[in-house]
């Protein structure tokens, strides 16, 4: 079965879960009126189908080769790019000043959702890109904008992101790599970076990296980190390709999954240093570079968003057409398994979570708008502290419903998906590095319980939490037969949910302990914001009177009696689970 991009259900959630309708009528969304949003995501939907989901196994199997420095991508990658290009899609969301279109996140977020579930590998590039044209304008010098970025906002040159080192990891205060000036305003770069993704390829005409490394009077931790921009190649006073950099790629990983995606080992100044320039102030890098990595959280989340669409699409189709065993209904026949109750819980697990991730991300991406586009500056403020609040979450939640939903989904096709032949396999390859990179969900969950629901005093988390209990009353105001008990559940989960906030911000005092509850409040927090969205979104459902909507509510009554039922669980683990902490190191080492 071919990947097909979910604009229906896209739509019907920008709608009725996300309010684009209202944004609309309020003018945050003047851009996306008279059915704009729709015929972008239809040619989205056009383009993900058509070149990039066919090249997706052909790019699992090939690889990506280097030789000689260069790395090659697999066939039809180069063609495909030069489309996006062509089309325009690089600058969708990119600063009308430099040749973007600078439309909505929320437009943006759904396109990236369809374009990952059509070709995750492929995506990591423009991704990196975009996040690299929003540091780039929020903190380079009117010089560096001028000569870089309406090449990068329209794709024909492409972005990196150059953090961790050998010896760093997930901690950037141990950054080795050097910046000395050159007495020009340049500088020269040298050191090691690693796990680069598209650090080398043969995609774009330049590669802009963006660089941590320390000045020579740095003081030691991650405040003694800069952030400099090093091309491939020089850039001439016209605008040309001038002289090669001194940087290059020494190796590429050979991965789990991501085949296609060149991850690369960099290395700067082997011949007396790469030229690079100051982005931001010095001694600043790690603020300037959070600009760019918390747009390639959102991003990220909405990888796992696109593969868990991908797999369970392929699950549902395979369900259908695999006959195993007989139902009361086969007469006496070989059935469907989708009709066996077992694989159909399996397959409504898959949908719901994906689902609920997918709107997780879309209430990211719209407060991002609000705190952007709305006219009050209260308004503003309260967005950019849900958009901070969520951020976290989206990452955390979707990348770990990524790779649950694409194991599942190997577990649907039995023996042939363990079989590389069927292509649920790479689903589950694929999907397994979005828990680790841009923060591992360890220190998603670590940012949500230290940094984020302390915002504003936990006003922000209230706010959150109170609007959960708006969509919640009007469930039970409905009184709707088919609902079953998704109420009372979804009520639970948010209570759970509460009473977990609660003990965390009362406890805040006590790092060990708000921290070993810290990943299972986060997944707490996704069941019960995930399941509130399916909520509304059954209530609209309900509300068109089109039995064509009726699958909504089987889905989120689903969710609400069988996933969400998990949140008194966890907010167990949550308010009672840090005695560990002092005896653990005794049970790993026996």
């Amino acid at each position: 079965m071919a990947y097909r991009a979910p604009v229906s259900d896209i739509m019907f959630m920008l709608n009725h879960v996300t309010g684009l309708e209202a944004g609309i009528k309020e003018g945050i969304y003047a851009d996306l009126a008279d059915g704009f949003a729709r015929t972008i995501l239809e040619e989205a939907g056009r383009y993900g189908d058509e070149v990039l989901a066919p090249i997706n196994r052909t790019g699992d199997l090939q690889g990506t080769k280097l030789r000689d420095g260069v790395v090659t991508t697999a066939d039809g990658w180069k063609r495909a790019y030069e489309q996006w290009v062509e089309a325009g899609w690089n600058g969708l969301s990119g600063p009308a000043d430099h040749g973007g279109q600078q439309l909505p996140h929320l437009l943006h977020a759904a396109c990236l959702d369809i374009w990952n579930g059509a070709n995750m590998a492929f995506m990591l590039l423009p991704v990196l890109t975009t996040g690299a044209v929003e540091a780039l304008e929020a903190h380079a010098s009117e010089a560096l904008k001028a000569t870089y970025l309406a090449k990068m906002v329209s794709g024909e040159w492409s972005g990196t992101m150059n953090l961790t080192e050998p010896q760093a990891g997930s901690d950037l205060s141990q950054v080795r790599s050097k910046a000395e000036p050159a007495g020009d305003g340049s500088y020269r770069i040298k050191g090691q970076k690693i796990f680069i993704t598209y650090g080398e390829h043969d995609l774009s005409g330049n590669i802009i990296h963006m660089v941590l490394a320390r000045l020579p009077d740095a003081p030691a931790g991650t405040r003694g980190i800069s952030l400099f921009l090093v091309p491939k190649f020089l850039v001439n006073a016209d605008g040309s390709i001038g002289a090669r950099n001194d940087v290059r790629c020494a190796g590429i990983e050979h991965k789990l999954g991501i085949n296609a995606s060149p991850t690369c080992t960099m290395v700067f100044g082997d011949a007396g240093g790469a030229i690079g320039w100051l982005v931001g102030e010095a001694n600043r890098g790690i603020n300037c570079m959070f600009t760019m990595m918390n747009n390639a959280r959102l991003a990220t989340a909405l990888q796992g968003v696109g593969v868990a669409e991908a797999a369970t699409q392929k699950a549902v189709e395979f369900a259908r057409d695999r006959r195993q065993g007989k139902t009361a209904t086969s007469g006496g026949k070989s059935a469907p398994i989708a009709e066996h109750p077992d694989v159909q819980r399996n397959l409504l697990h898959m949908r719901a979570m994906t689902q609920a991730a997918r709107a997780i991300c879309y209430l990211t991406a719209a407060s991002h708008d609000r705190a952007a586009r709305a006219a009050d500056a209260t308004a503003r403020a309260q967005a950019n502290e849900r958009a901070a609040l969520l951020t976290p979450i989206a990452k955390a939640f979707s990348s770990d419903i990524g790779v649950e939903v694409a194991s599942i989904g190997i577990q649907v096709h039995g023996g042939m998906g363990f079989v590389e032949e069927t292509g649920a396999a790479q689903f589950l390859r694929d999907a397994r590095i979005v828990p680790i990179y841009e923060g591992t969900n360890g220190i998603q969950a670590m940012d949500l319980v230290q940094r984020k629901i302390i915002l504003s005093g936990g006003q922000a988390v209230a706010r959150e939490i109170a609007d959960m209990r708006v969509t919640l009353e009007a469930v039970r105001a409905s009184n709707a037969p088919g609902f079953g008990k998704m109420g009372p559940r979804l009520v639970e989960a948010v209570d759970a949910l509460e009473q977990a906030t609660h003990f965390m911000l009362a406890n805040s005092a006590s790092p060990d302990v708000v921290l070993a509850g810290a990943t299972p409040y986060l997944r707490l927090f996704g069941l019960a914001r995930g399941g509130v969205c399916l909520a509304a979104m059954a209530l609209a459902a309900q509300a068109s009177g089109d039995m064509a909507q009726a699958g909504r509510i089987t889905l989120a009554r689903f969710f609400a009696e069988n996933l969400a039922s998990a949140a008194h669980g966890l907010e167990i683990s949550v308010t009672q689970g840090a005695g560990f902490i002092e005896t653990a190191s005794l049970a790993l080492s026996a």
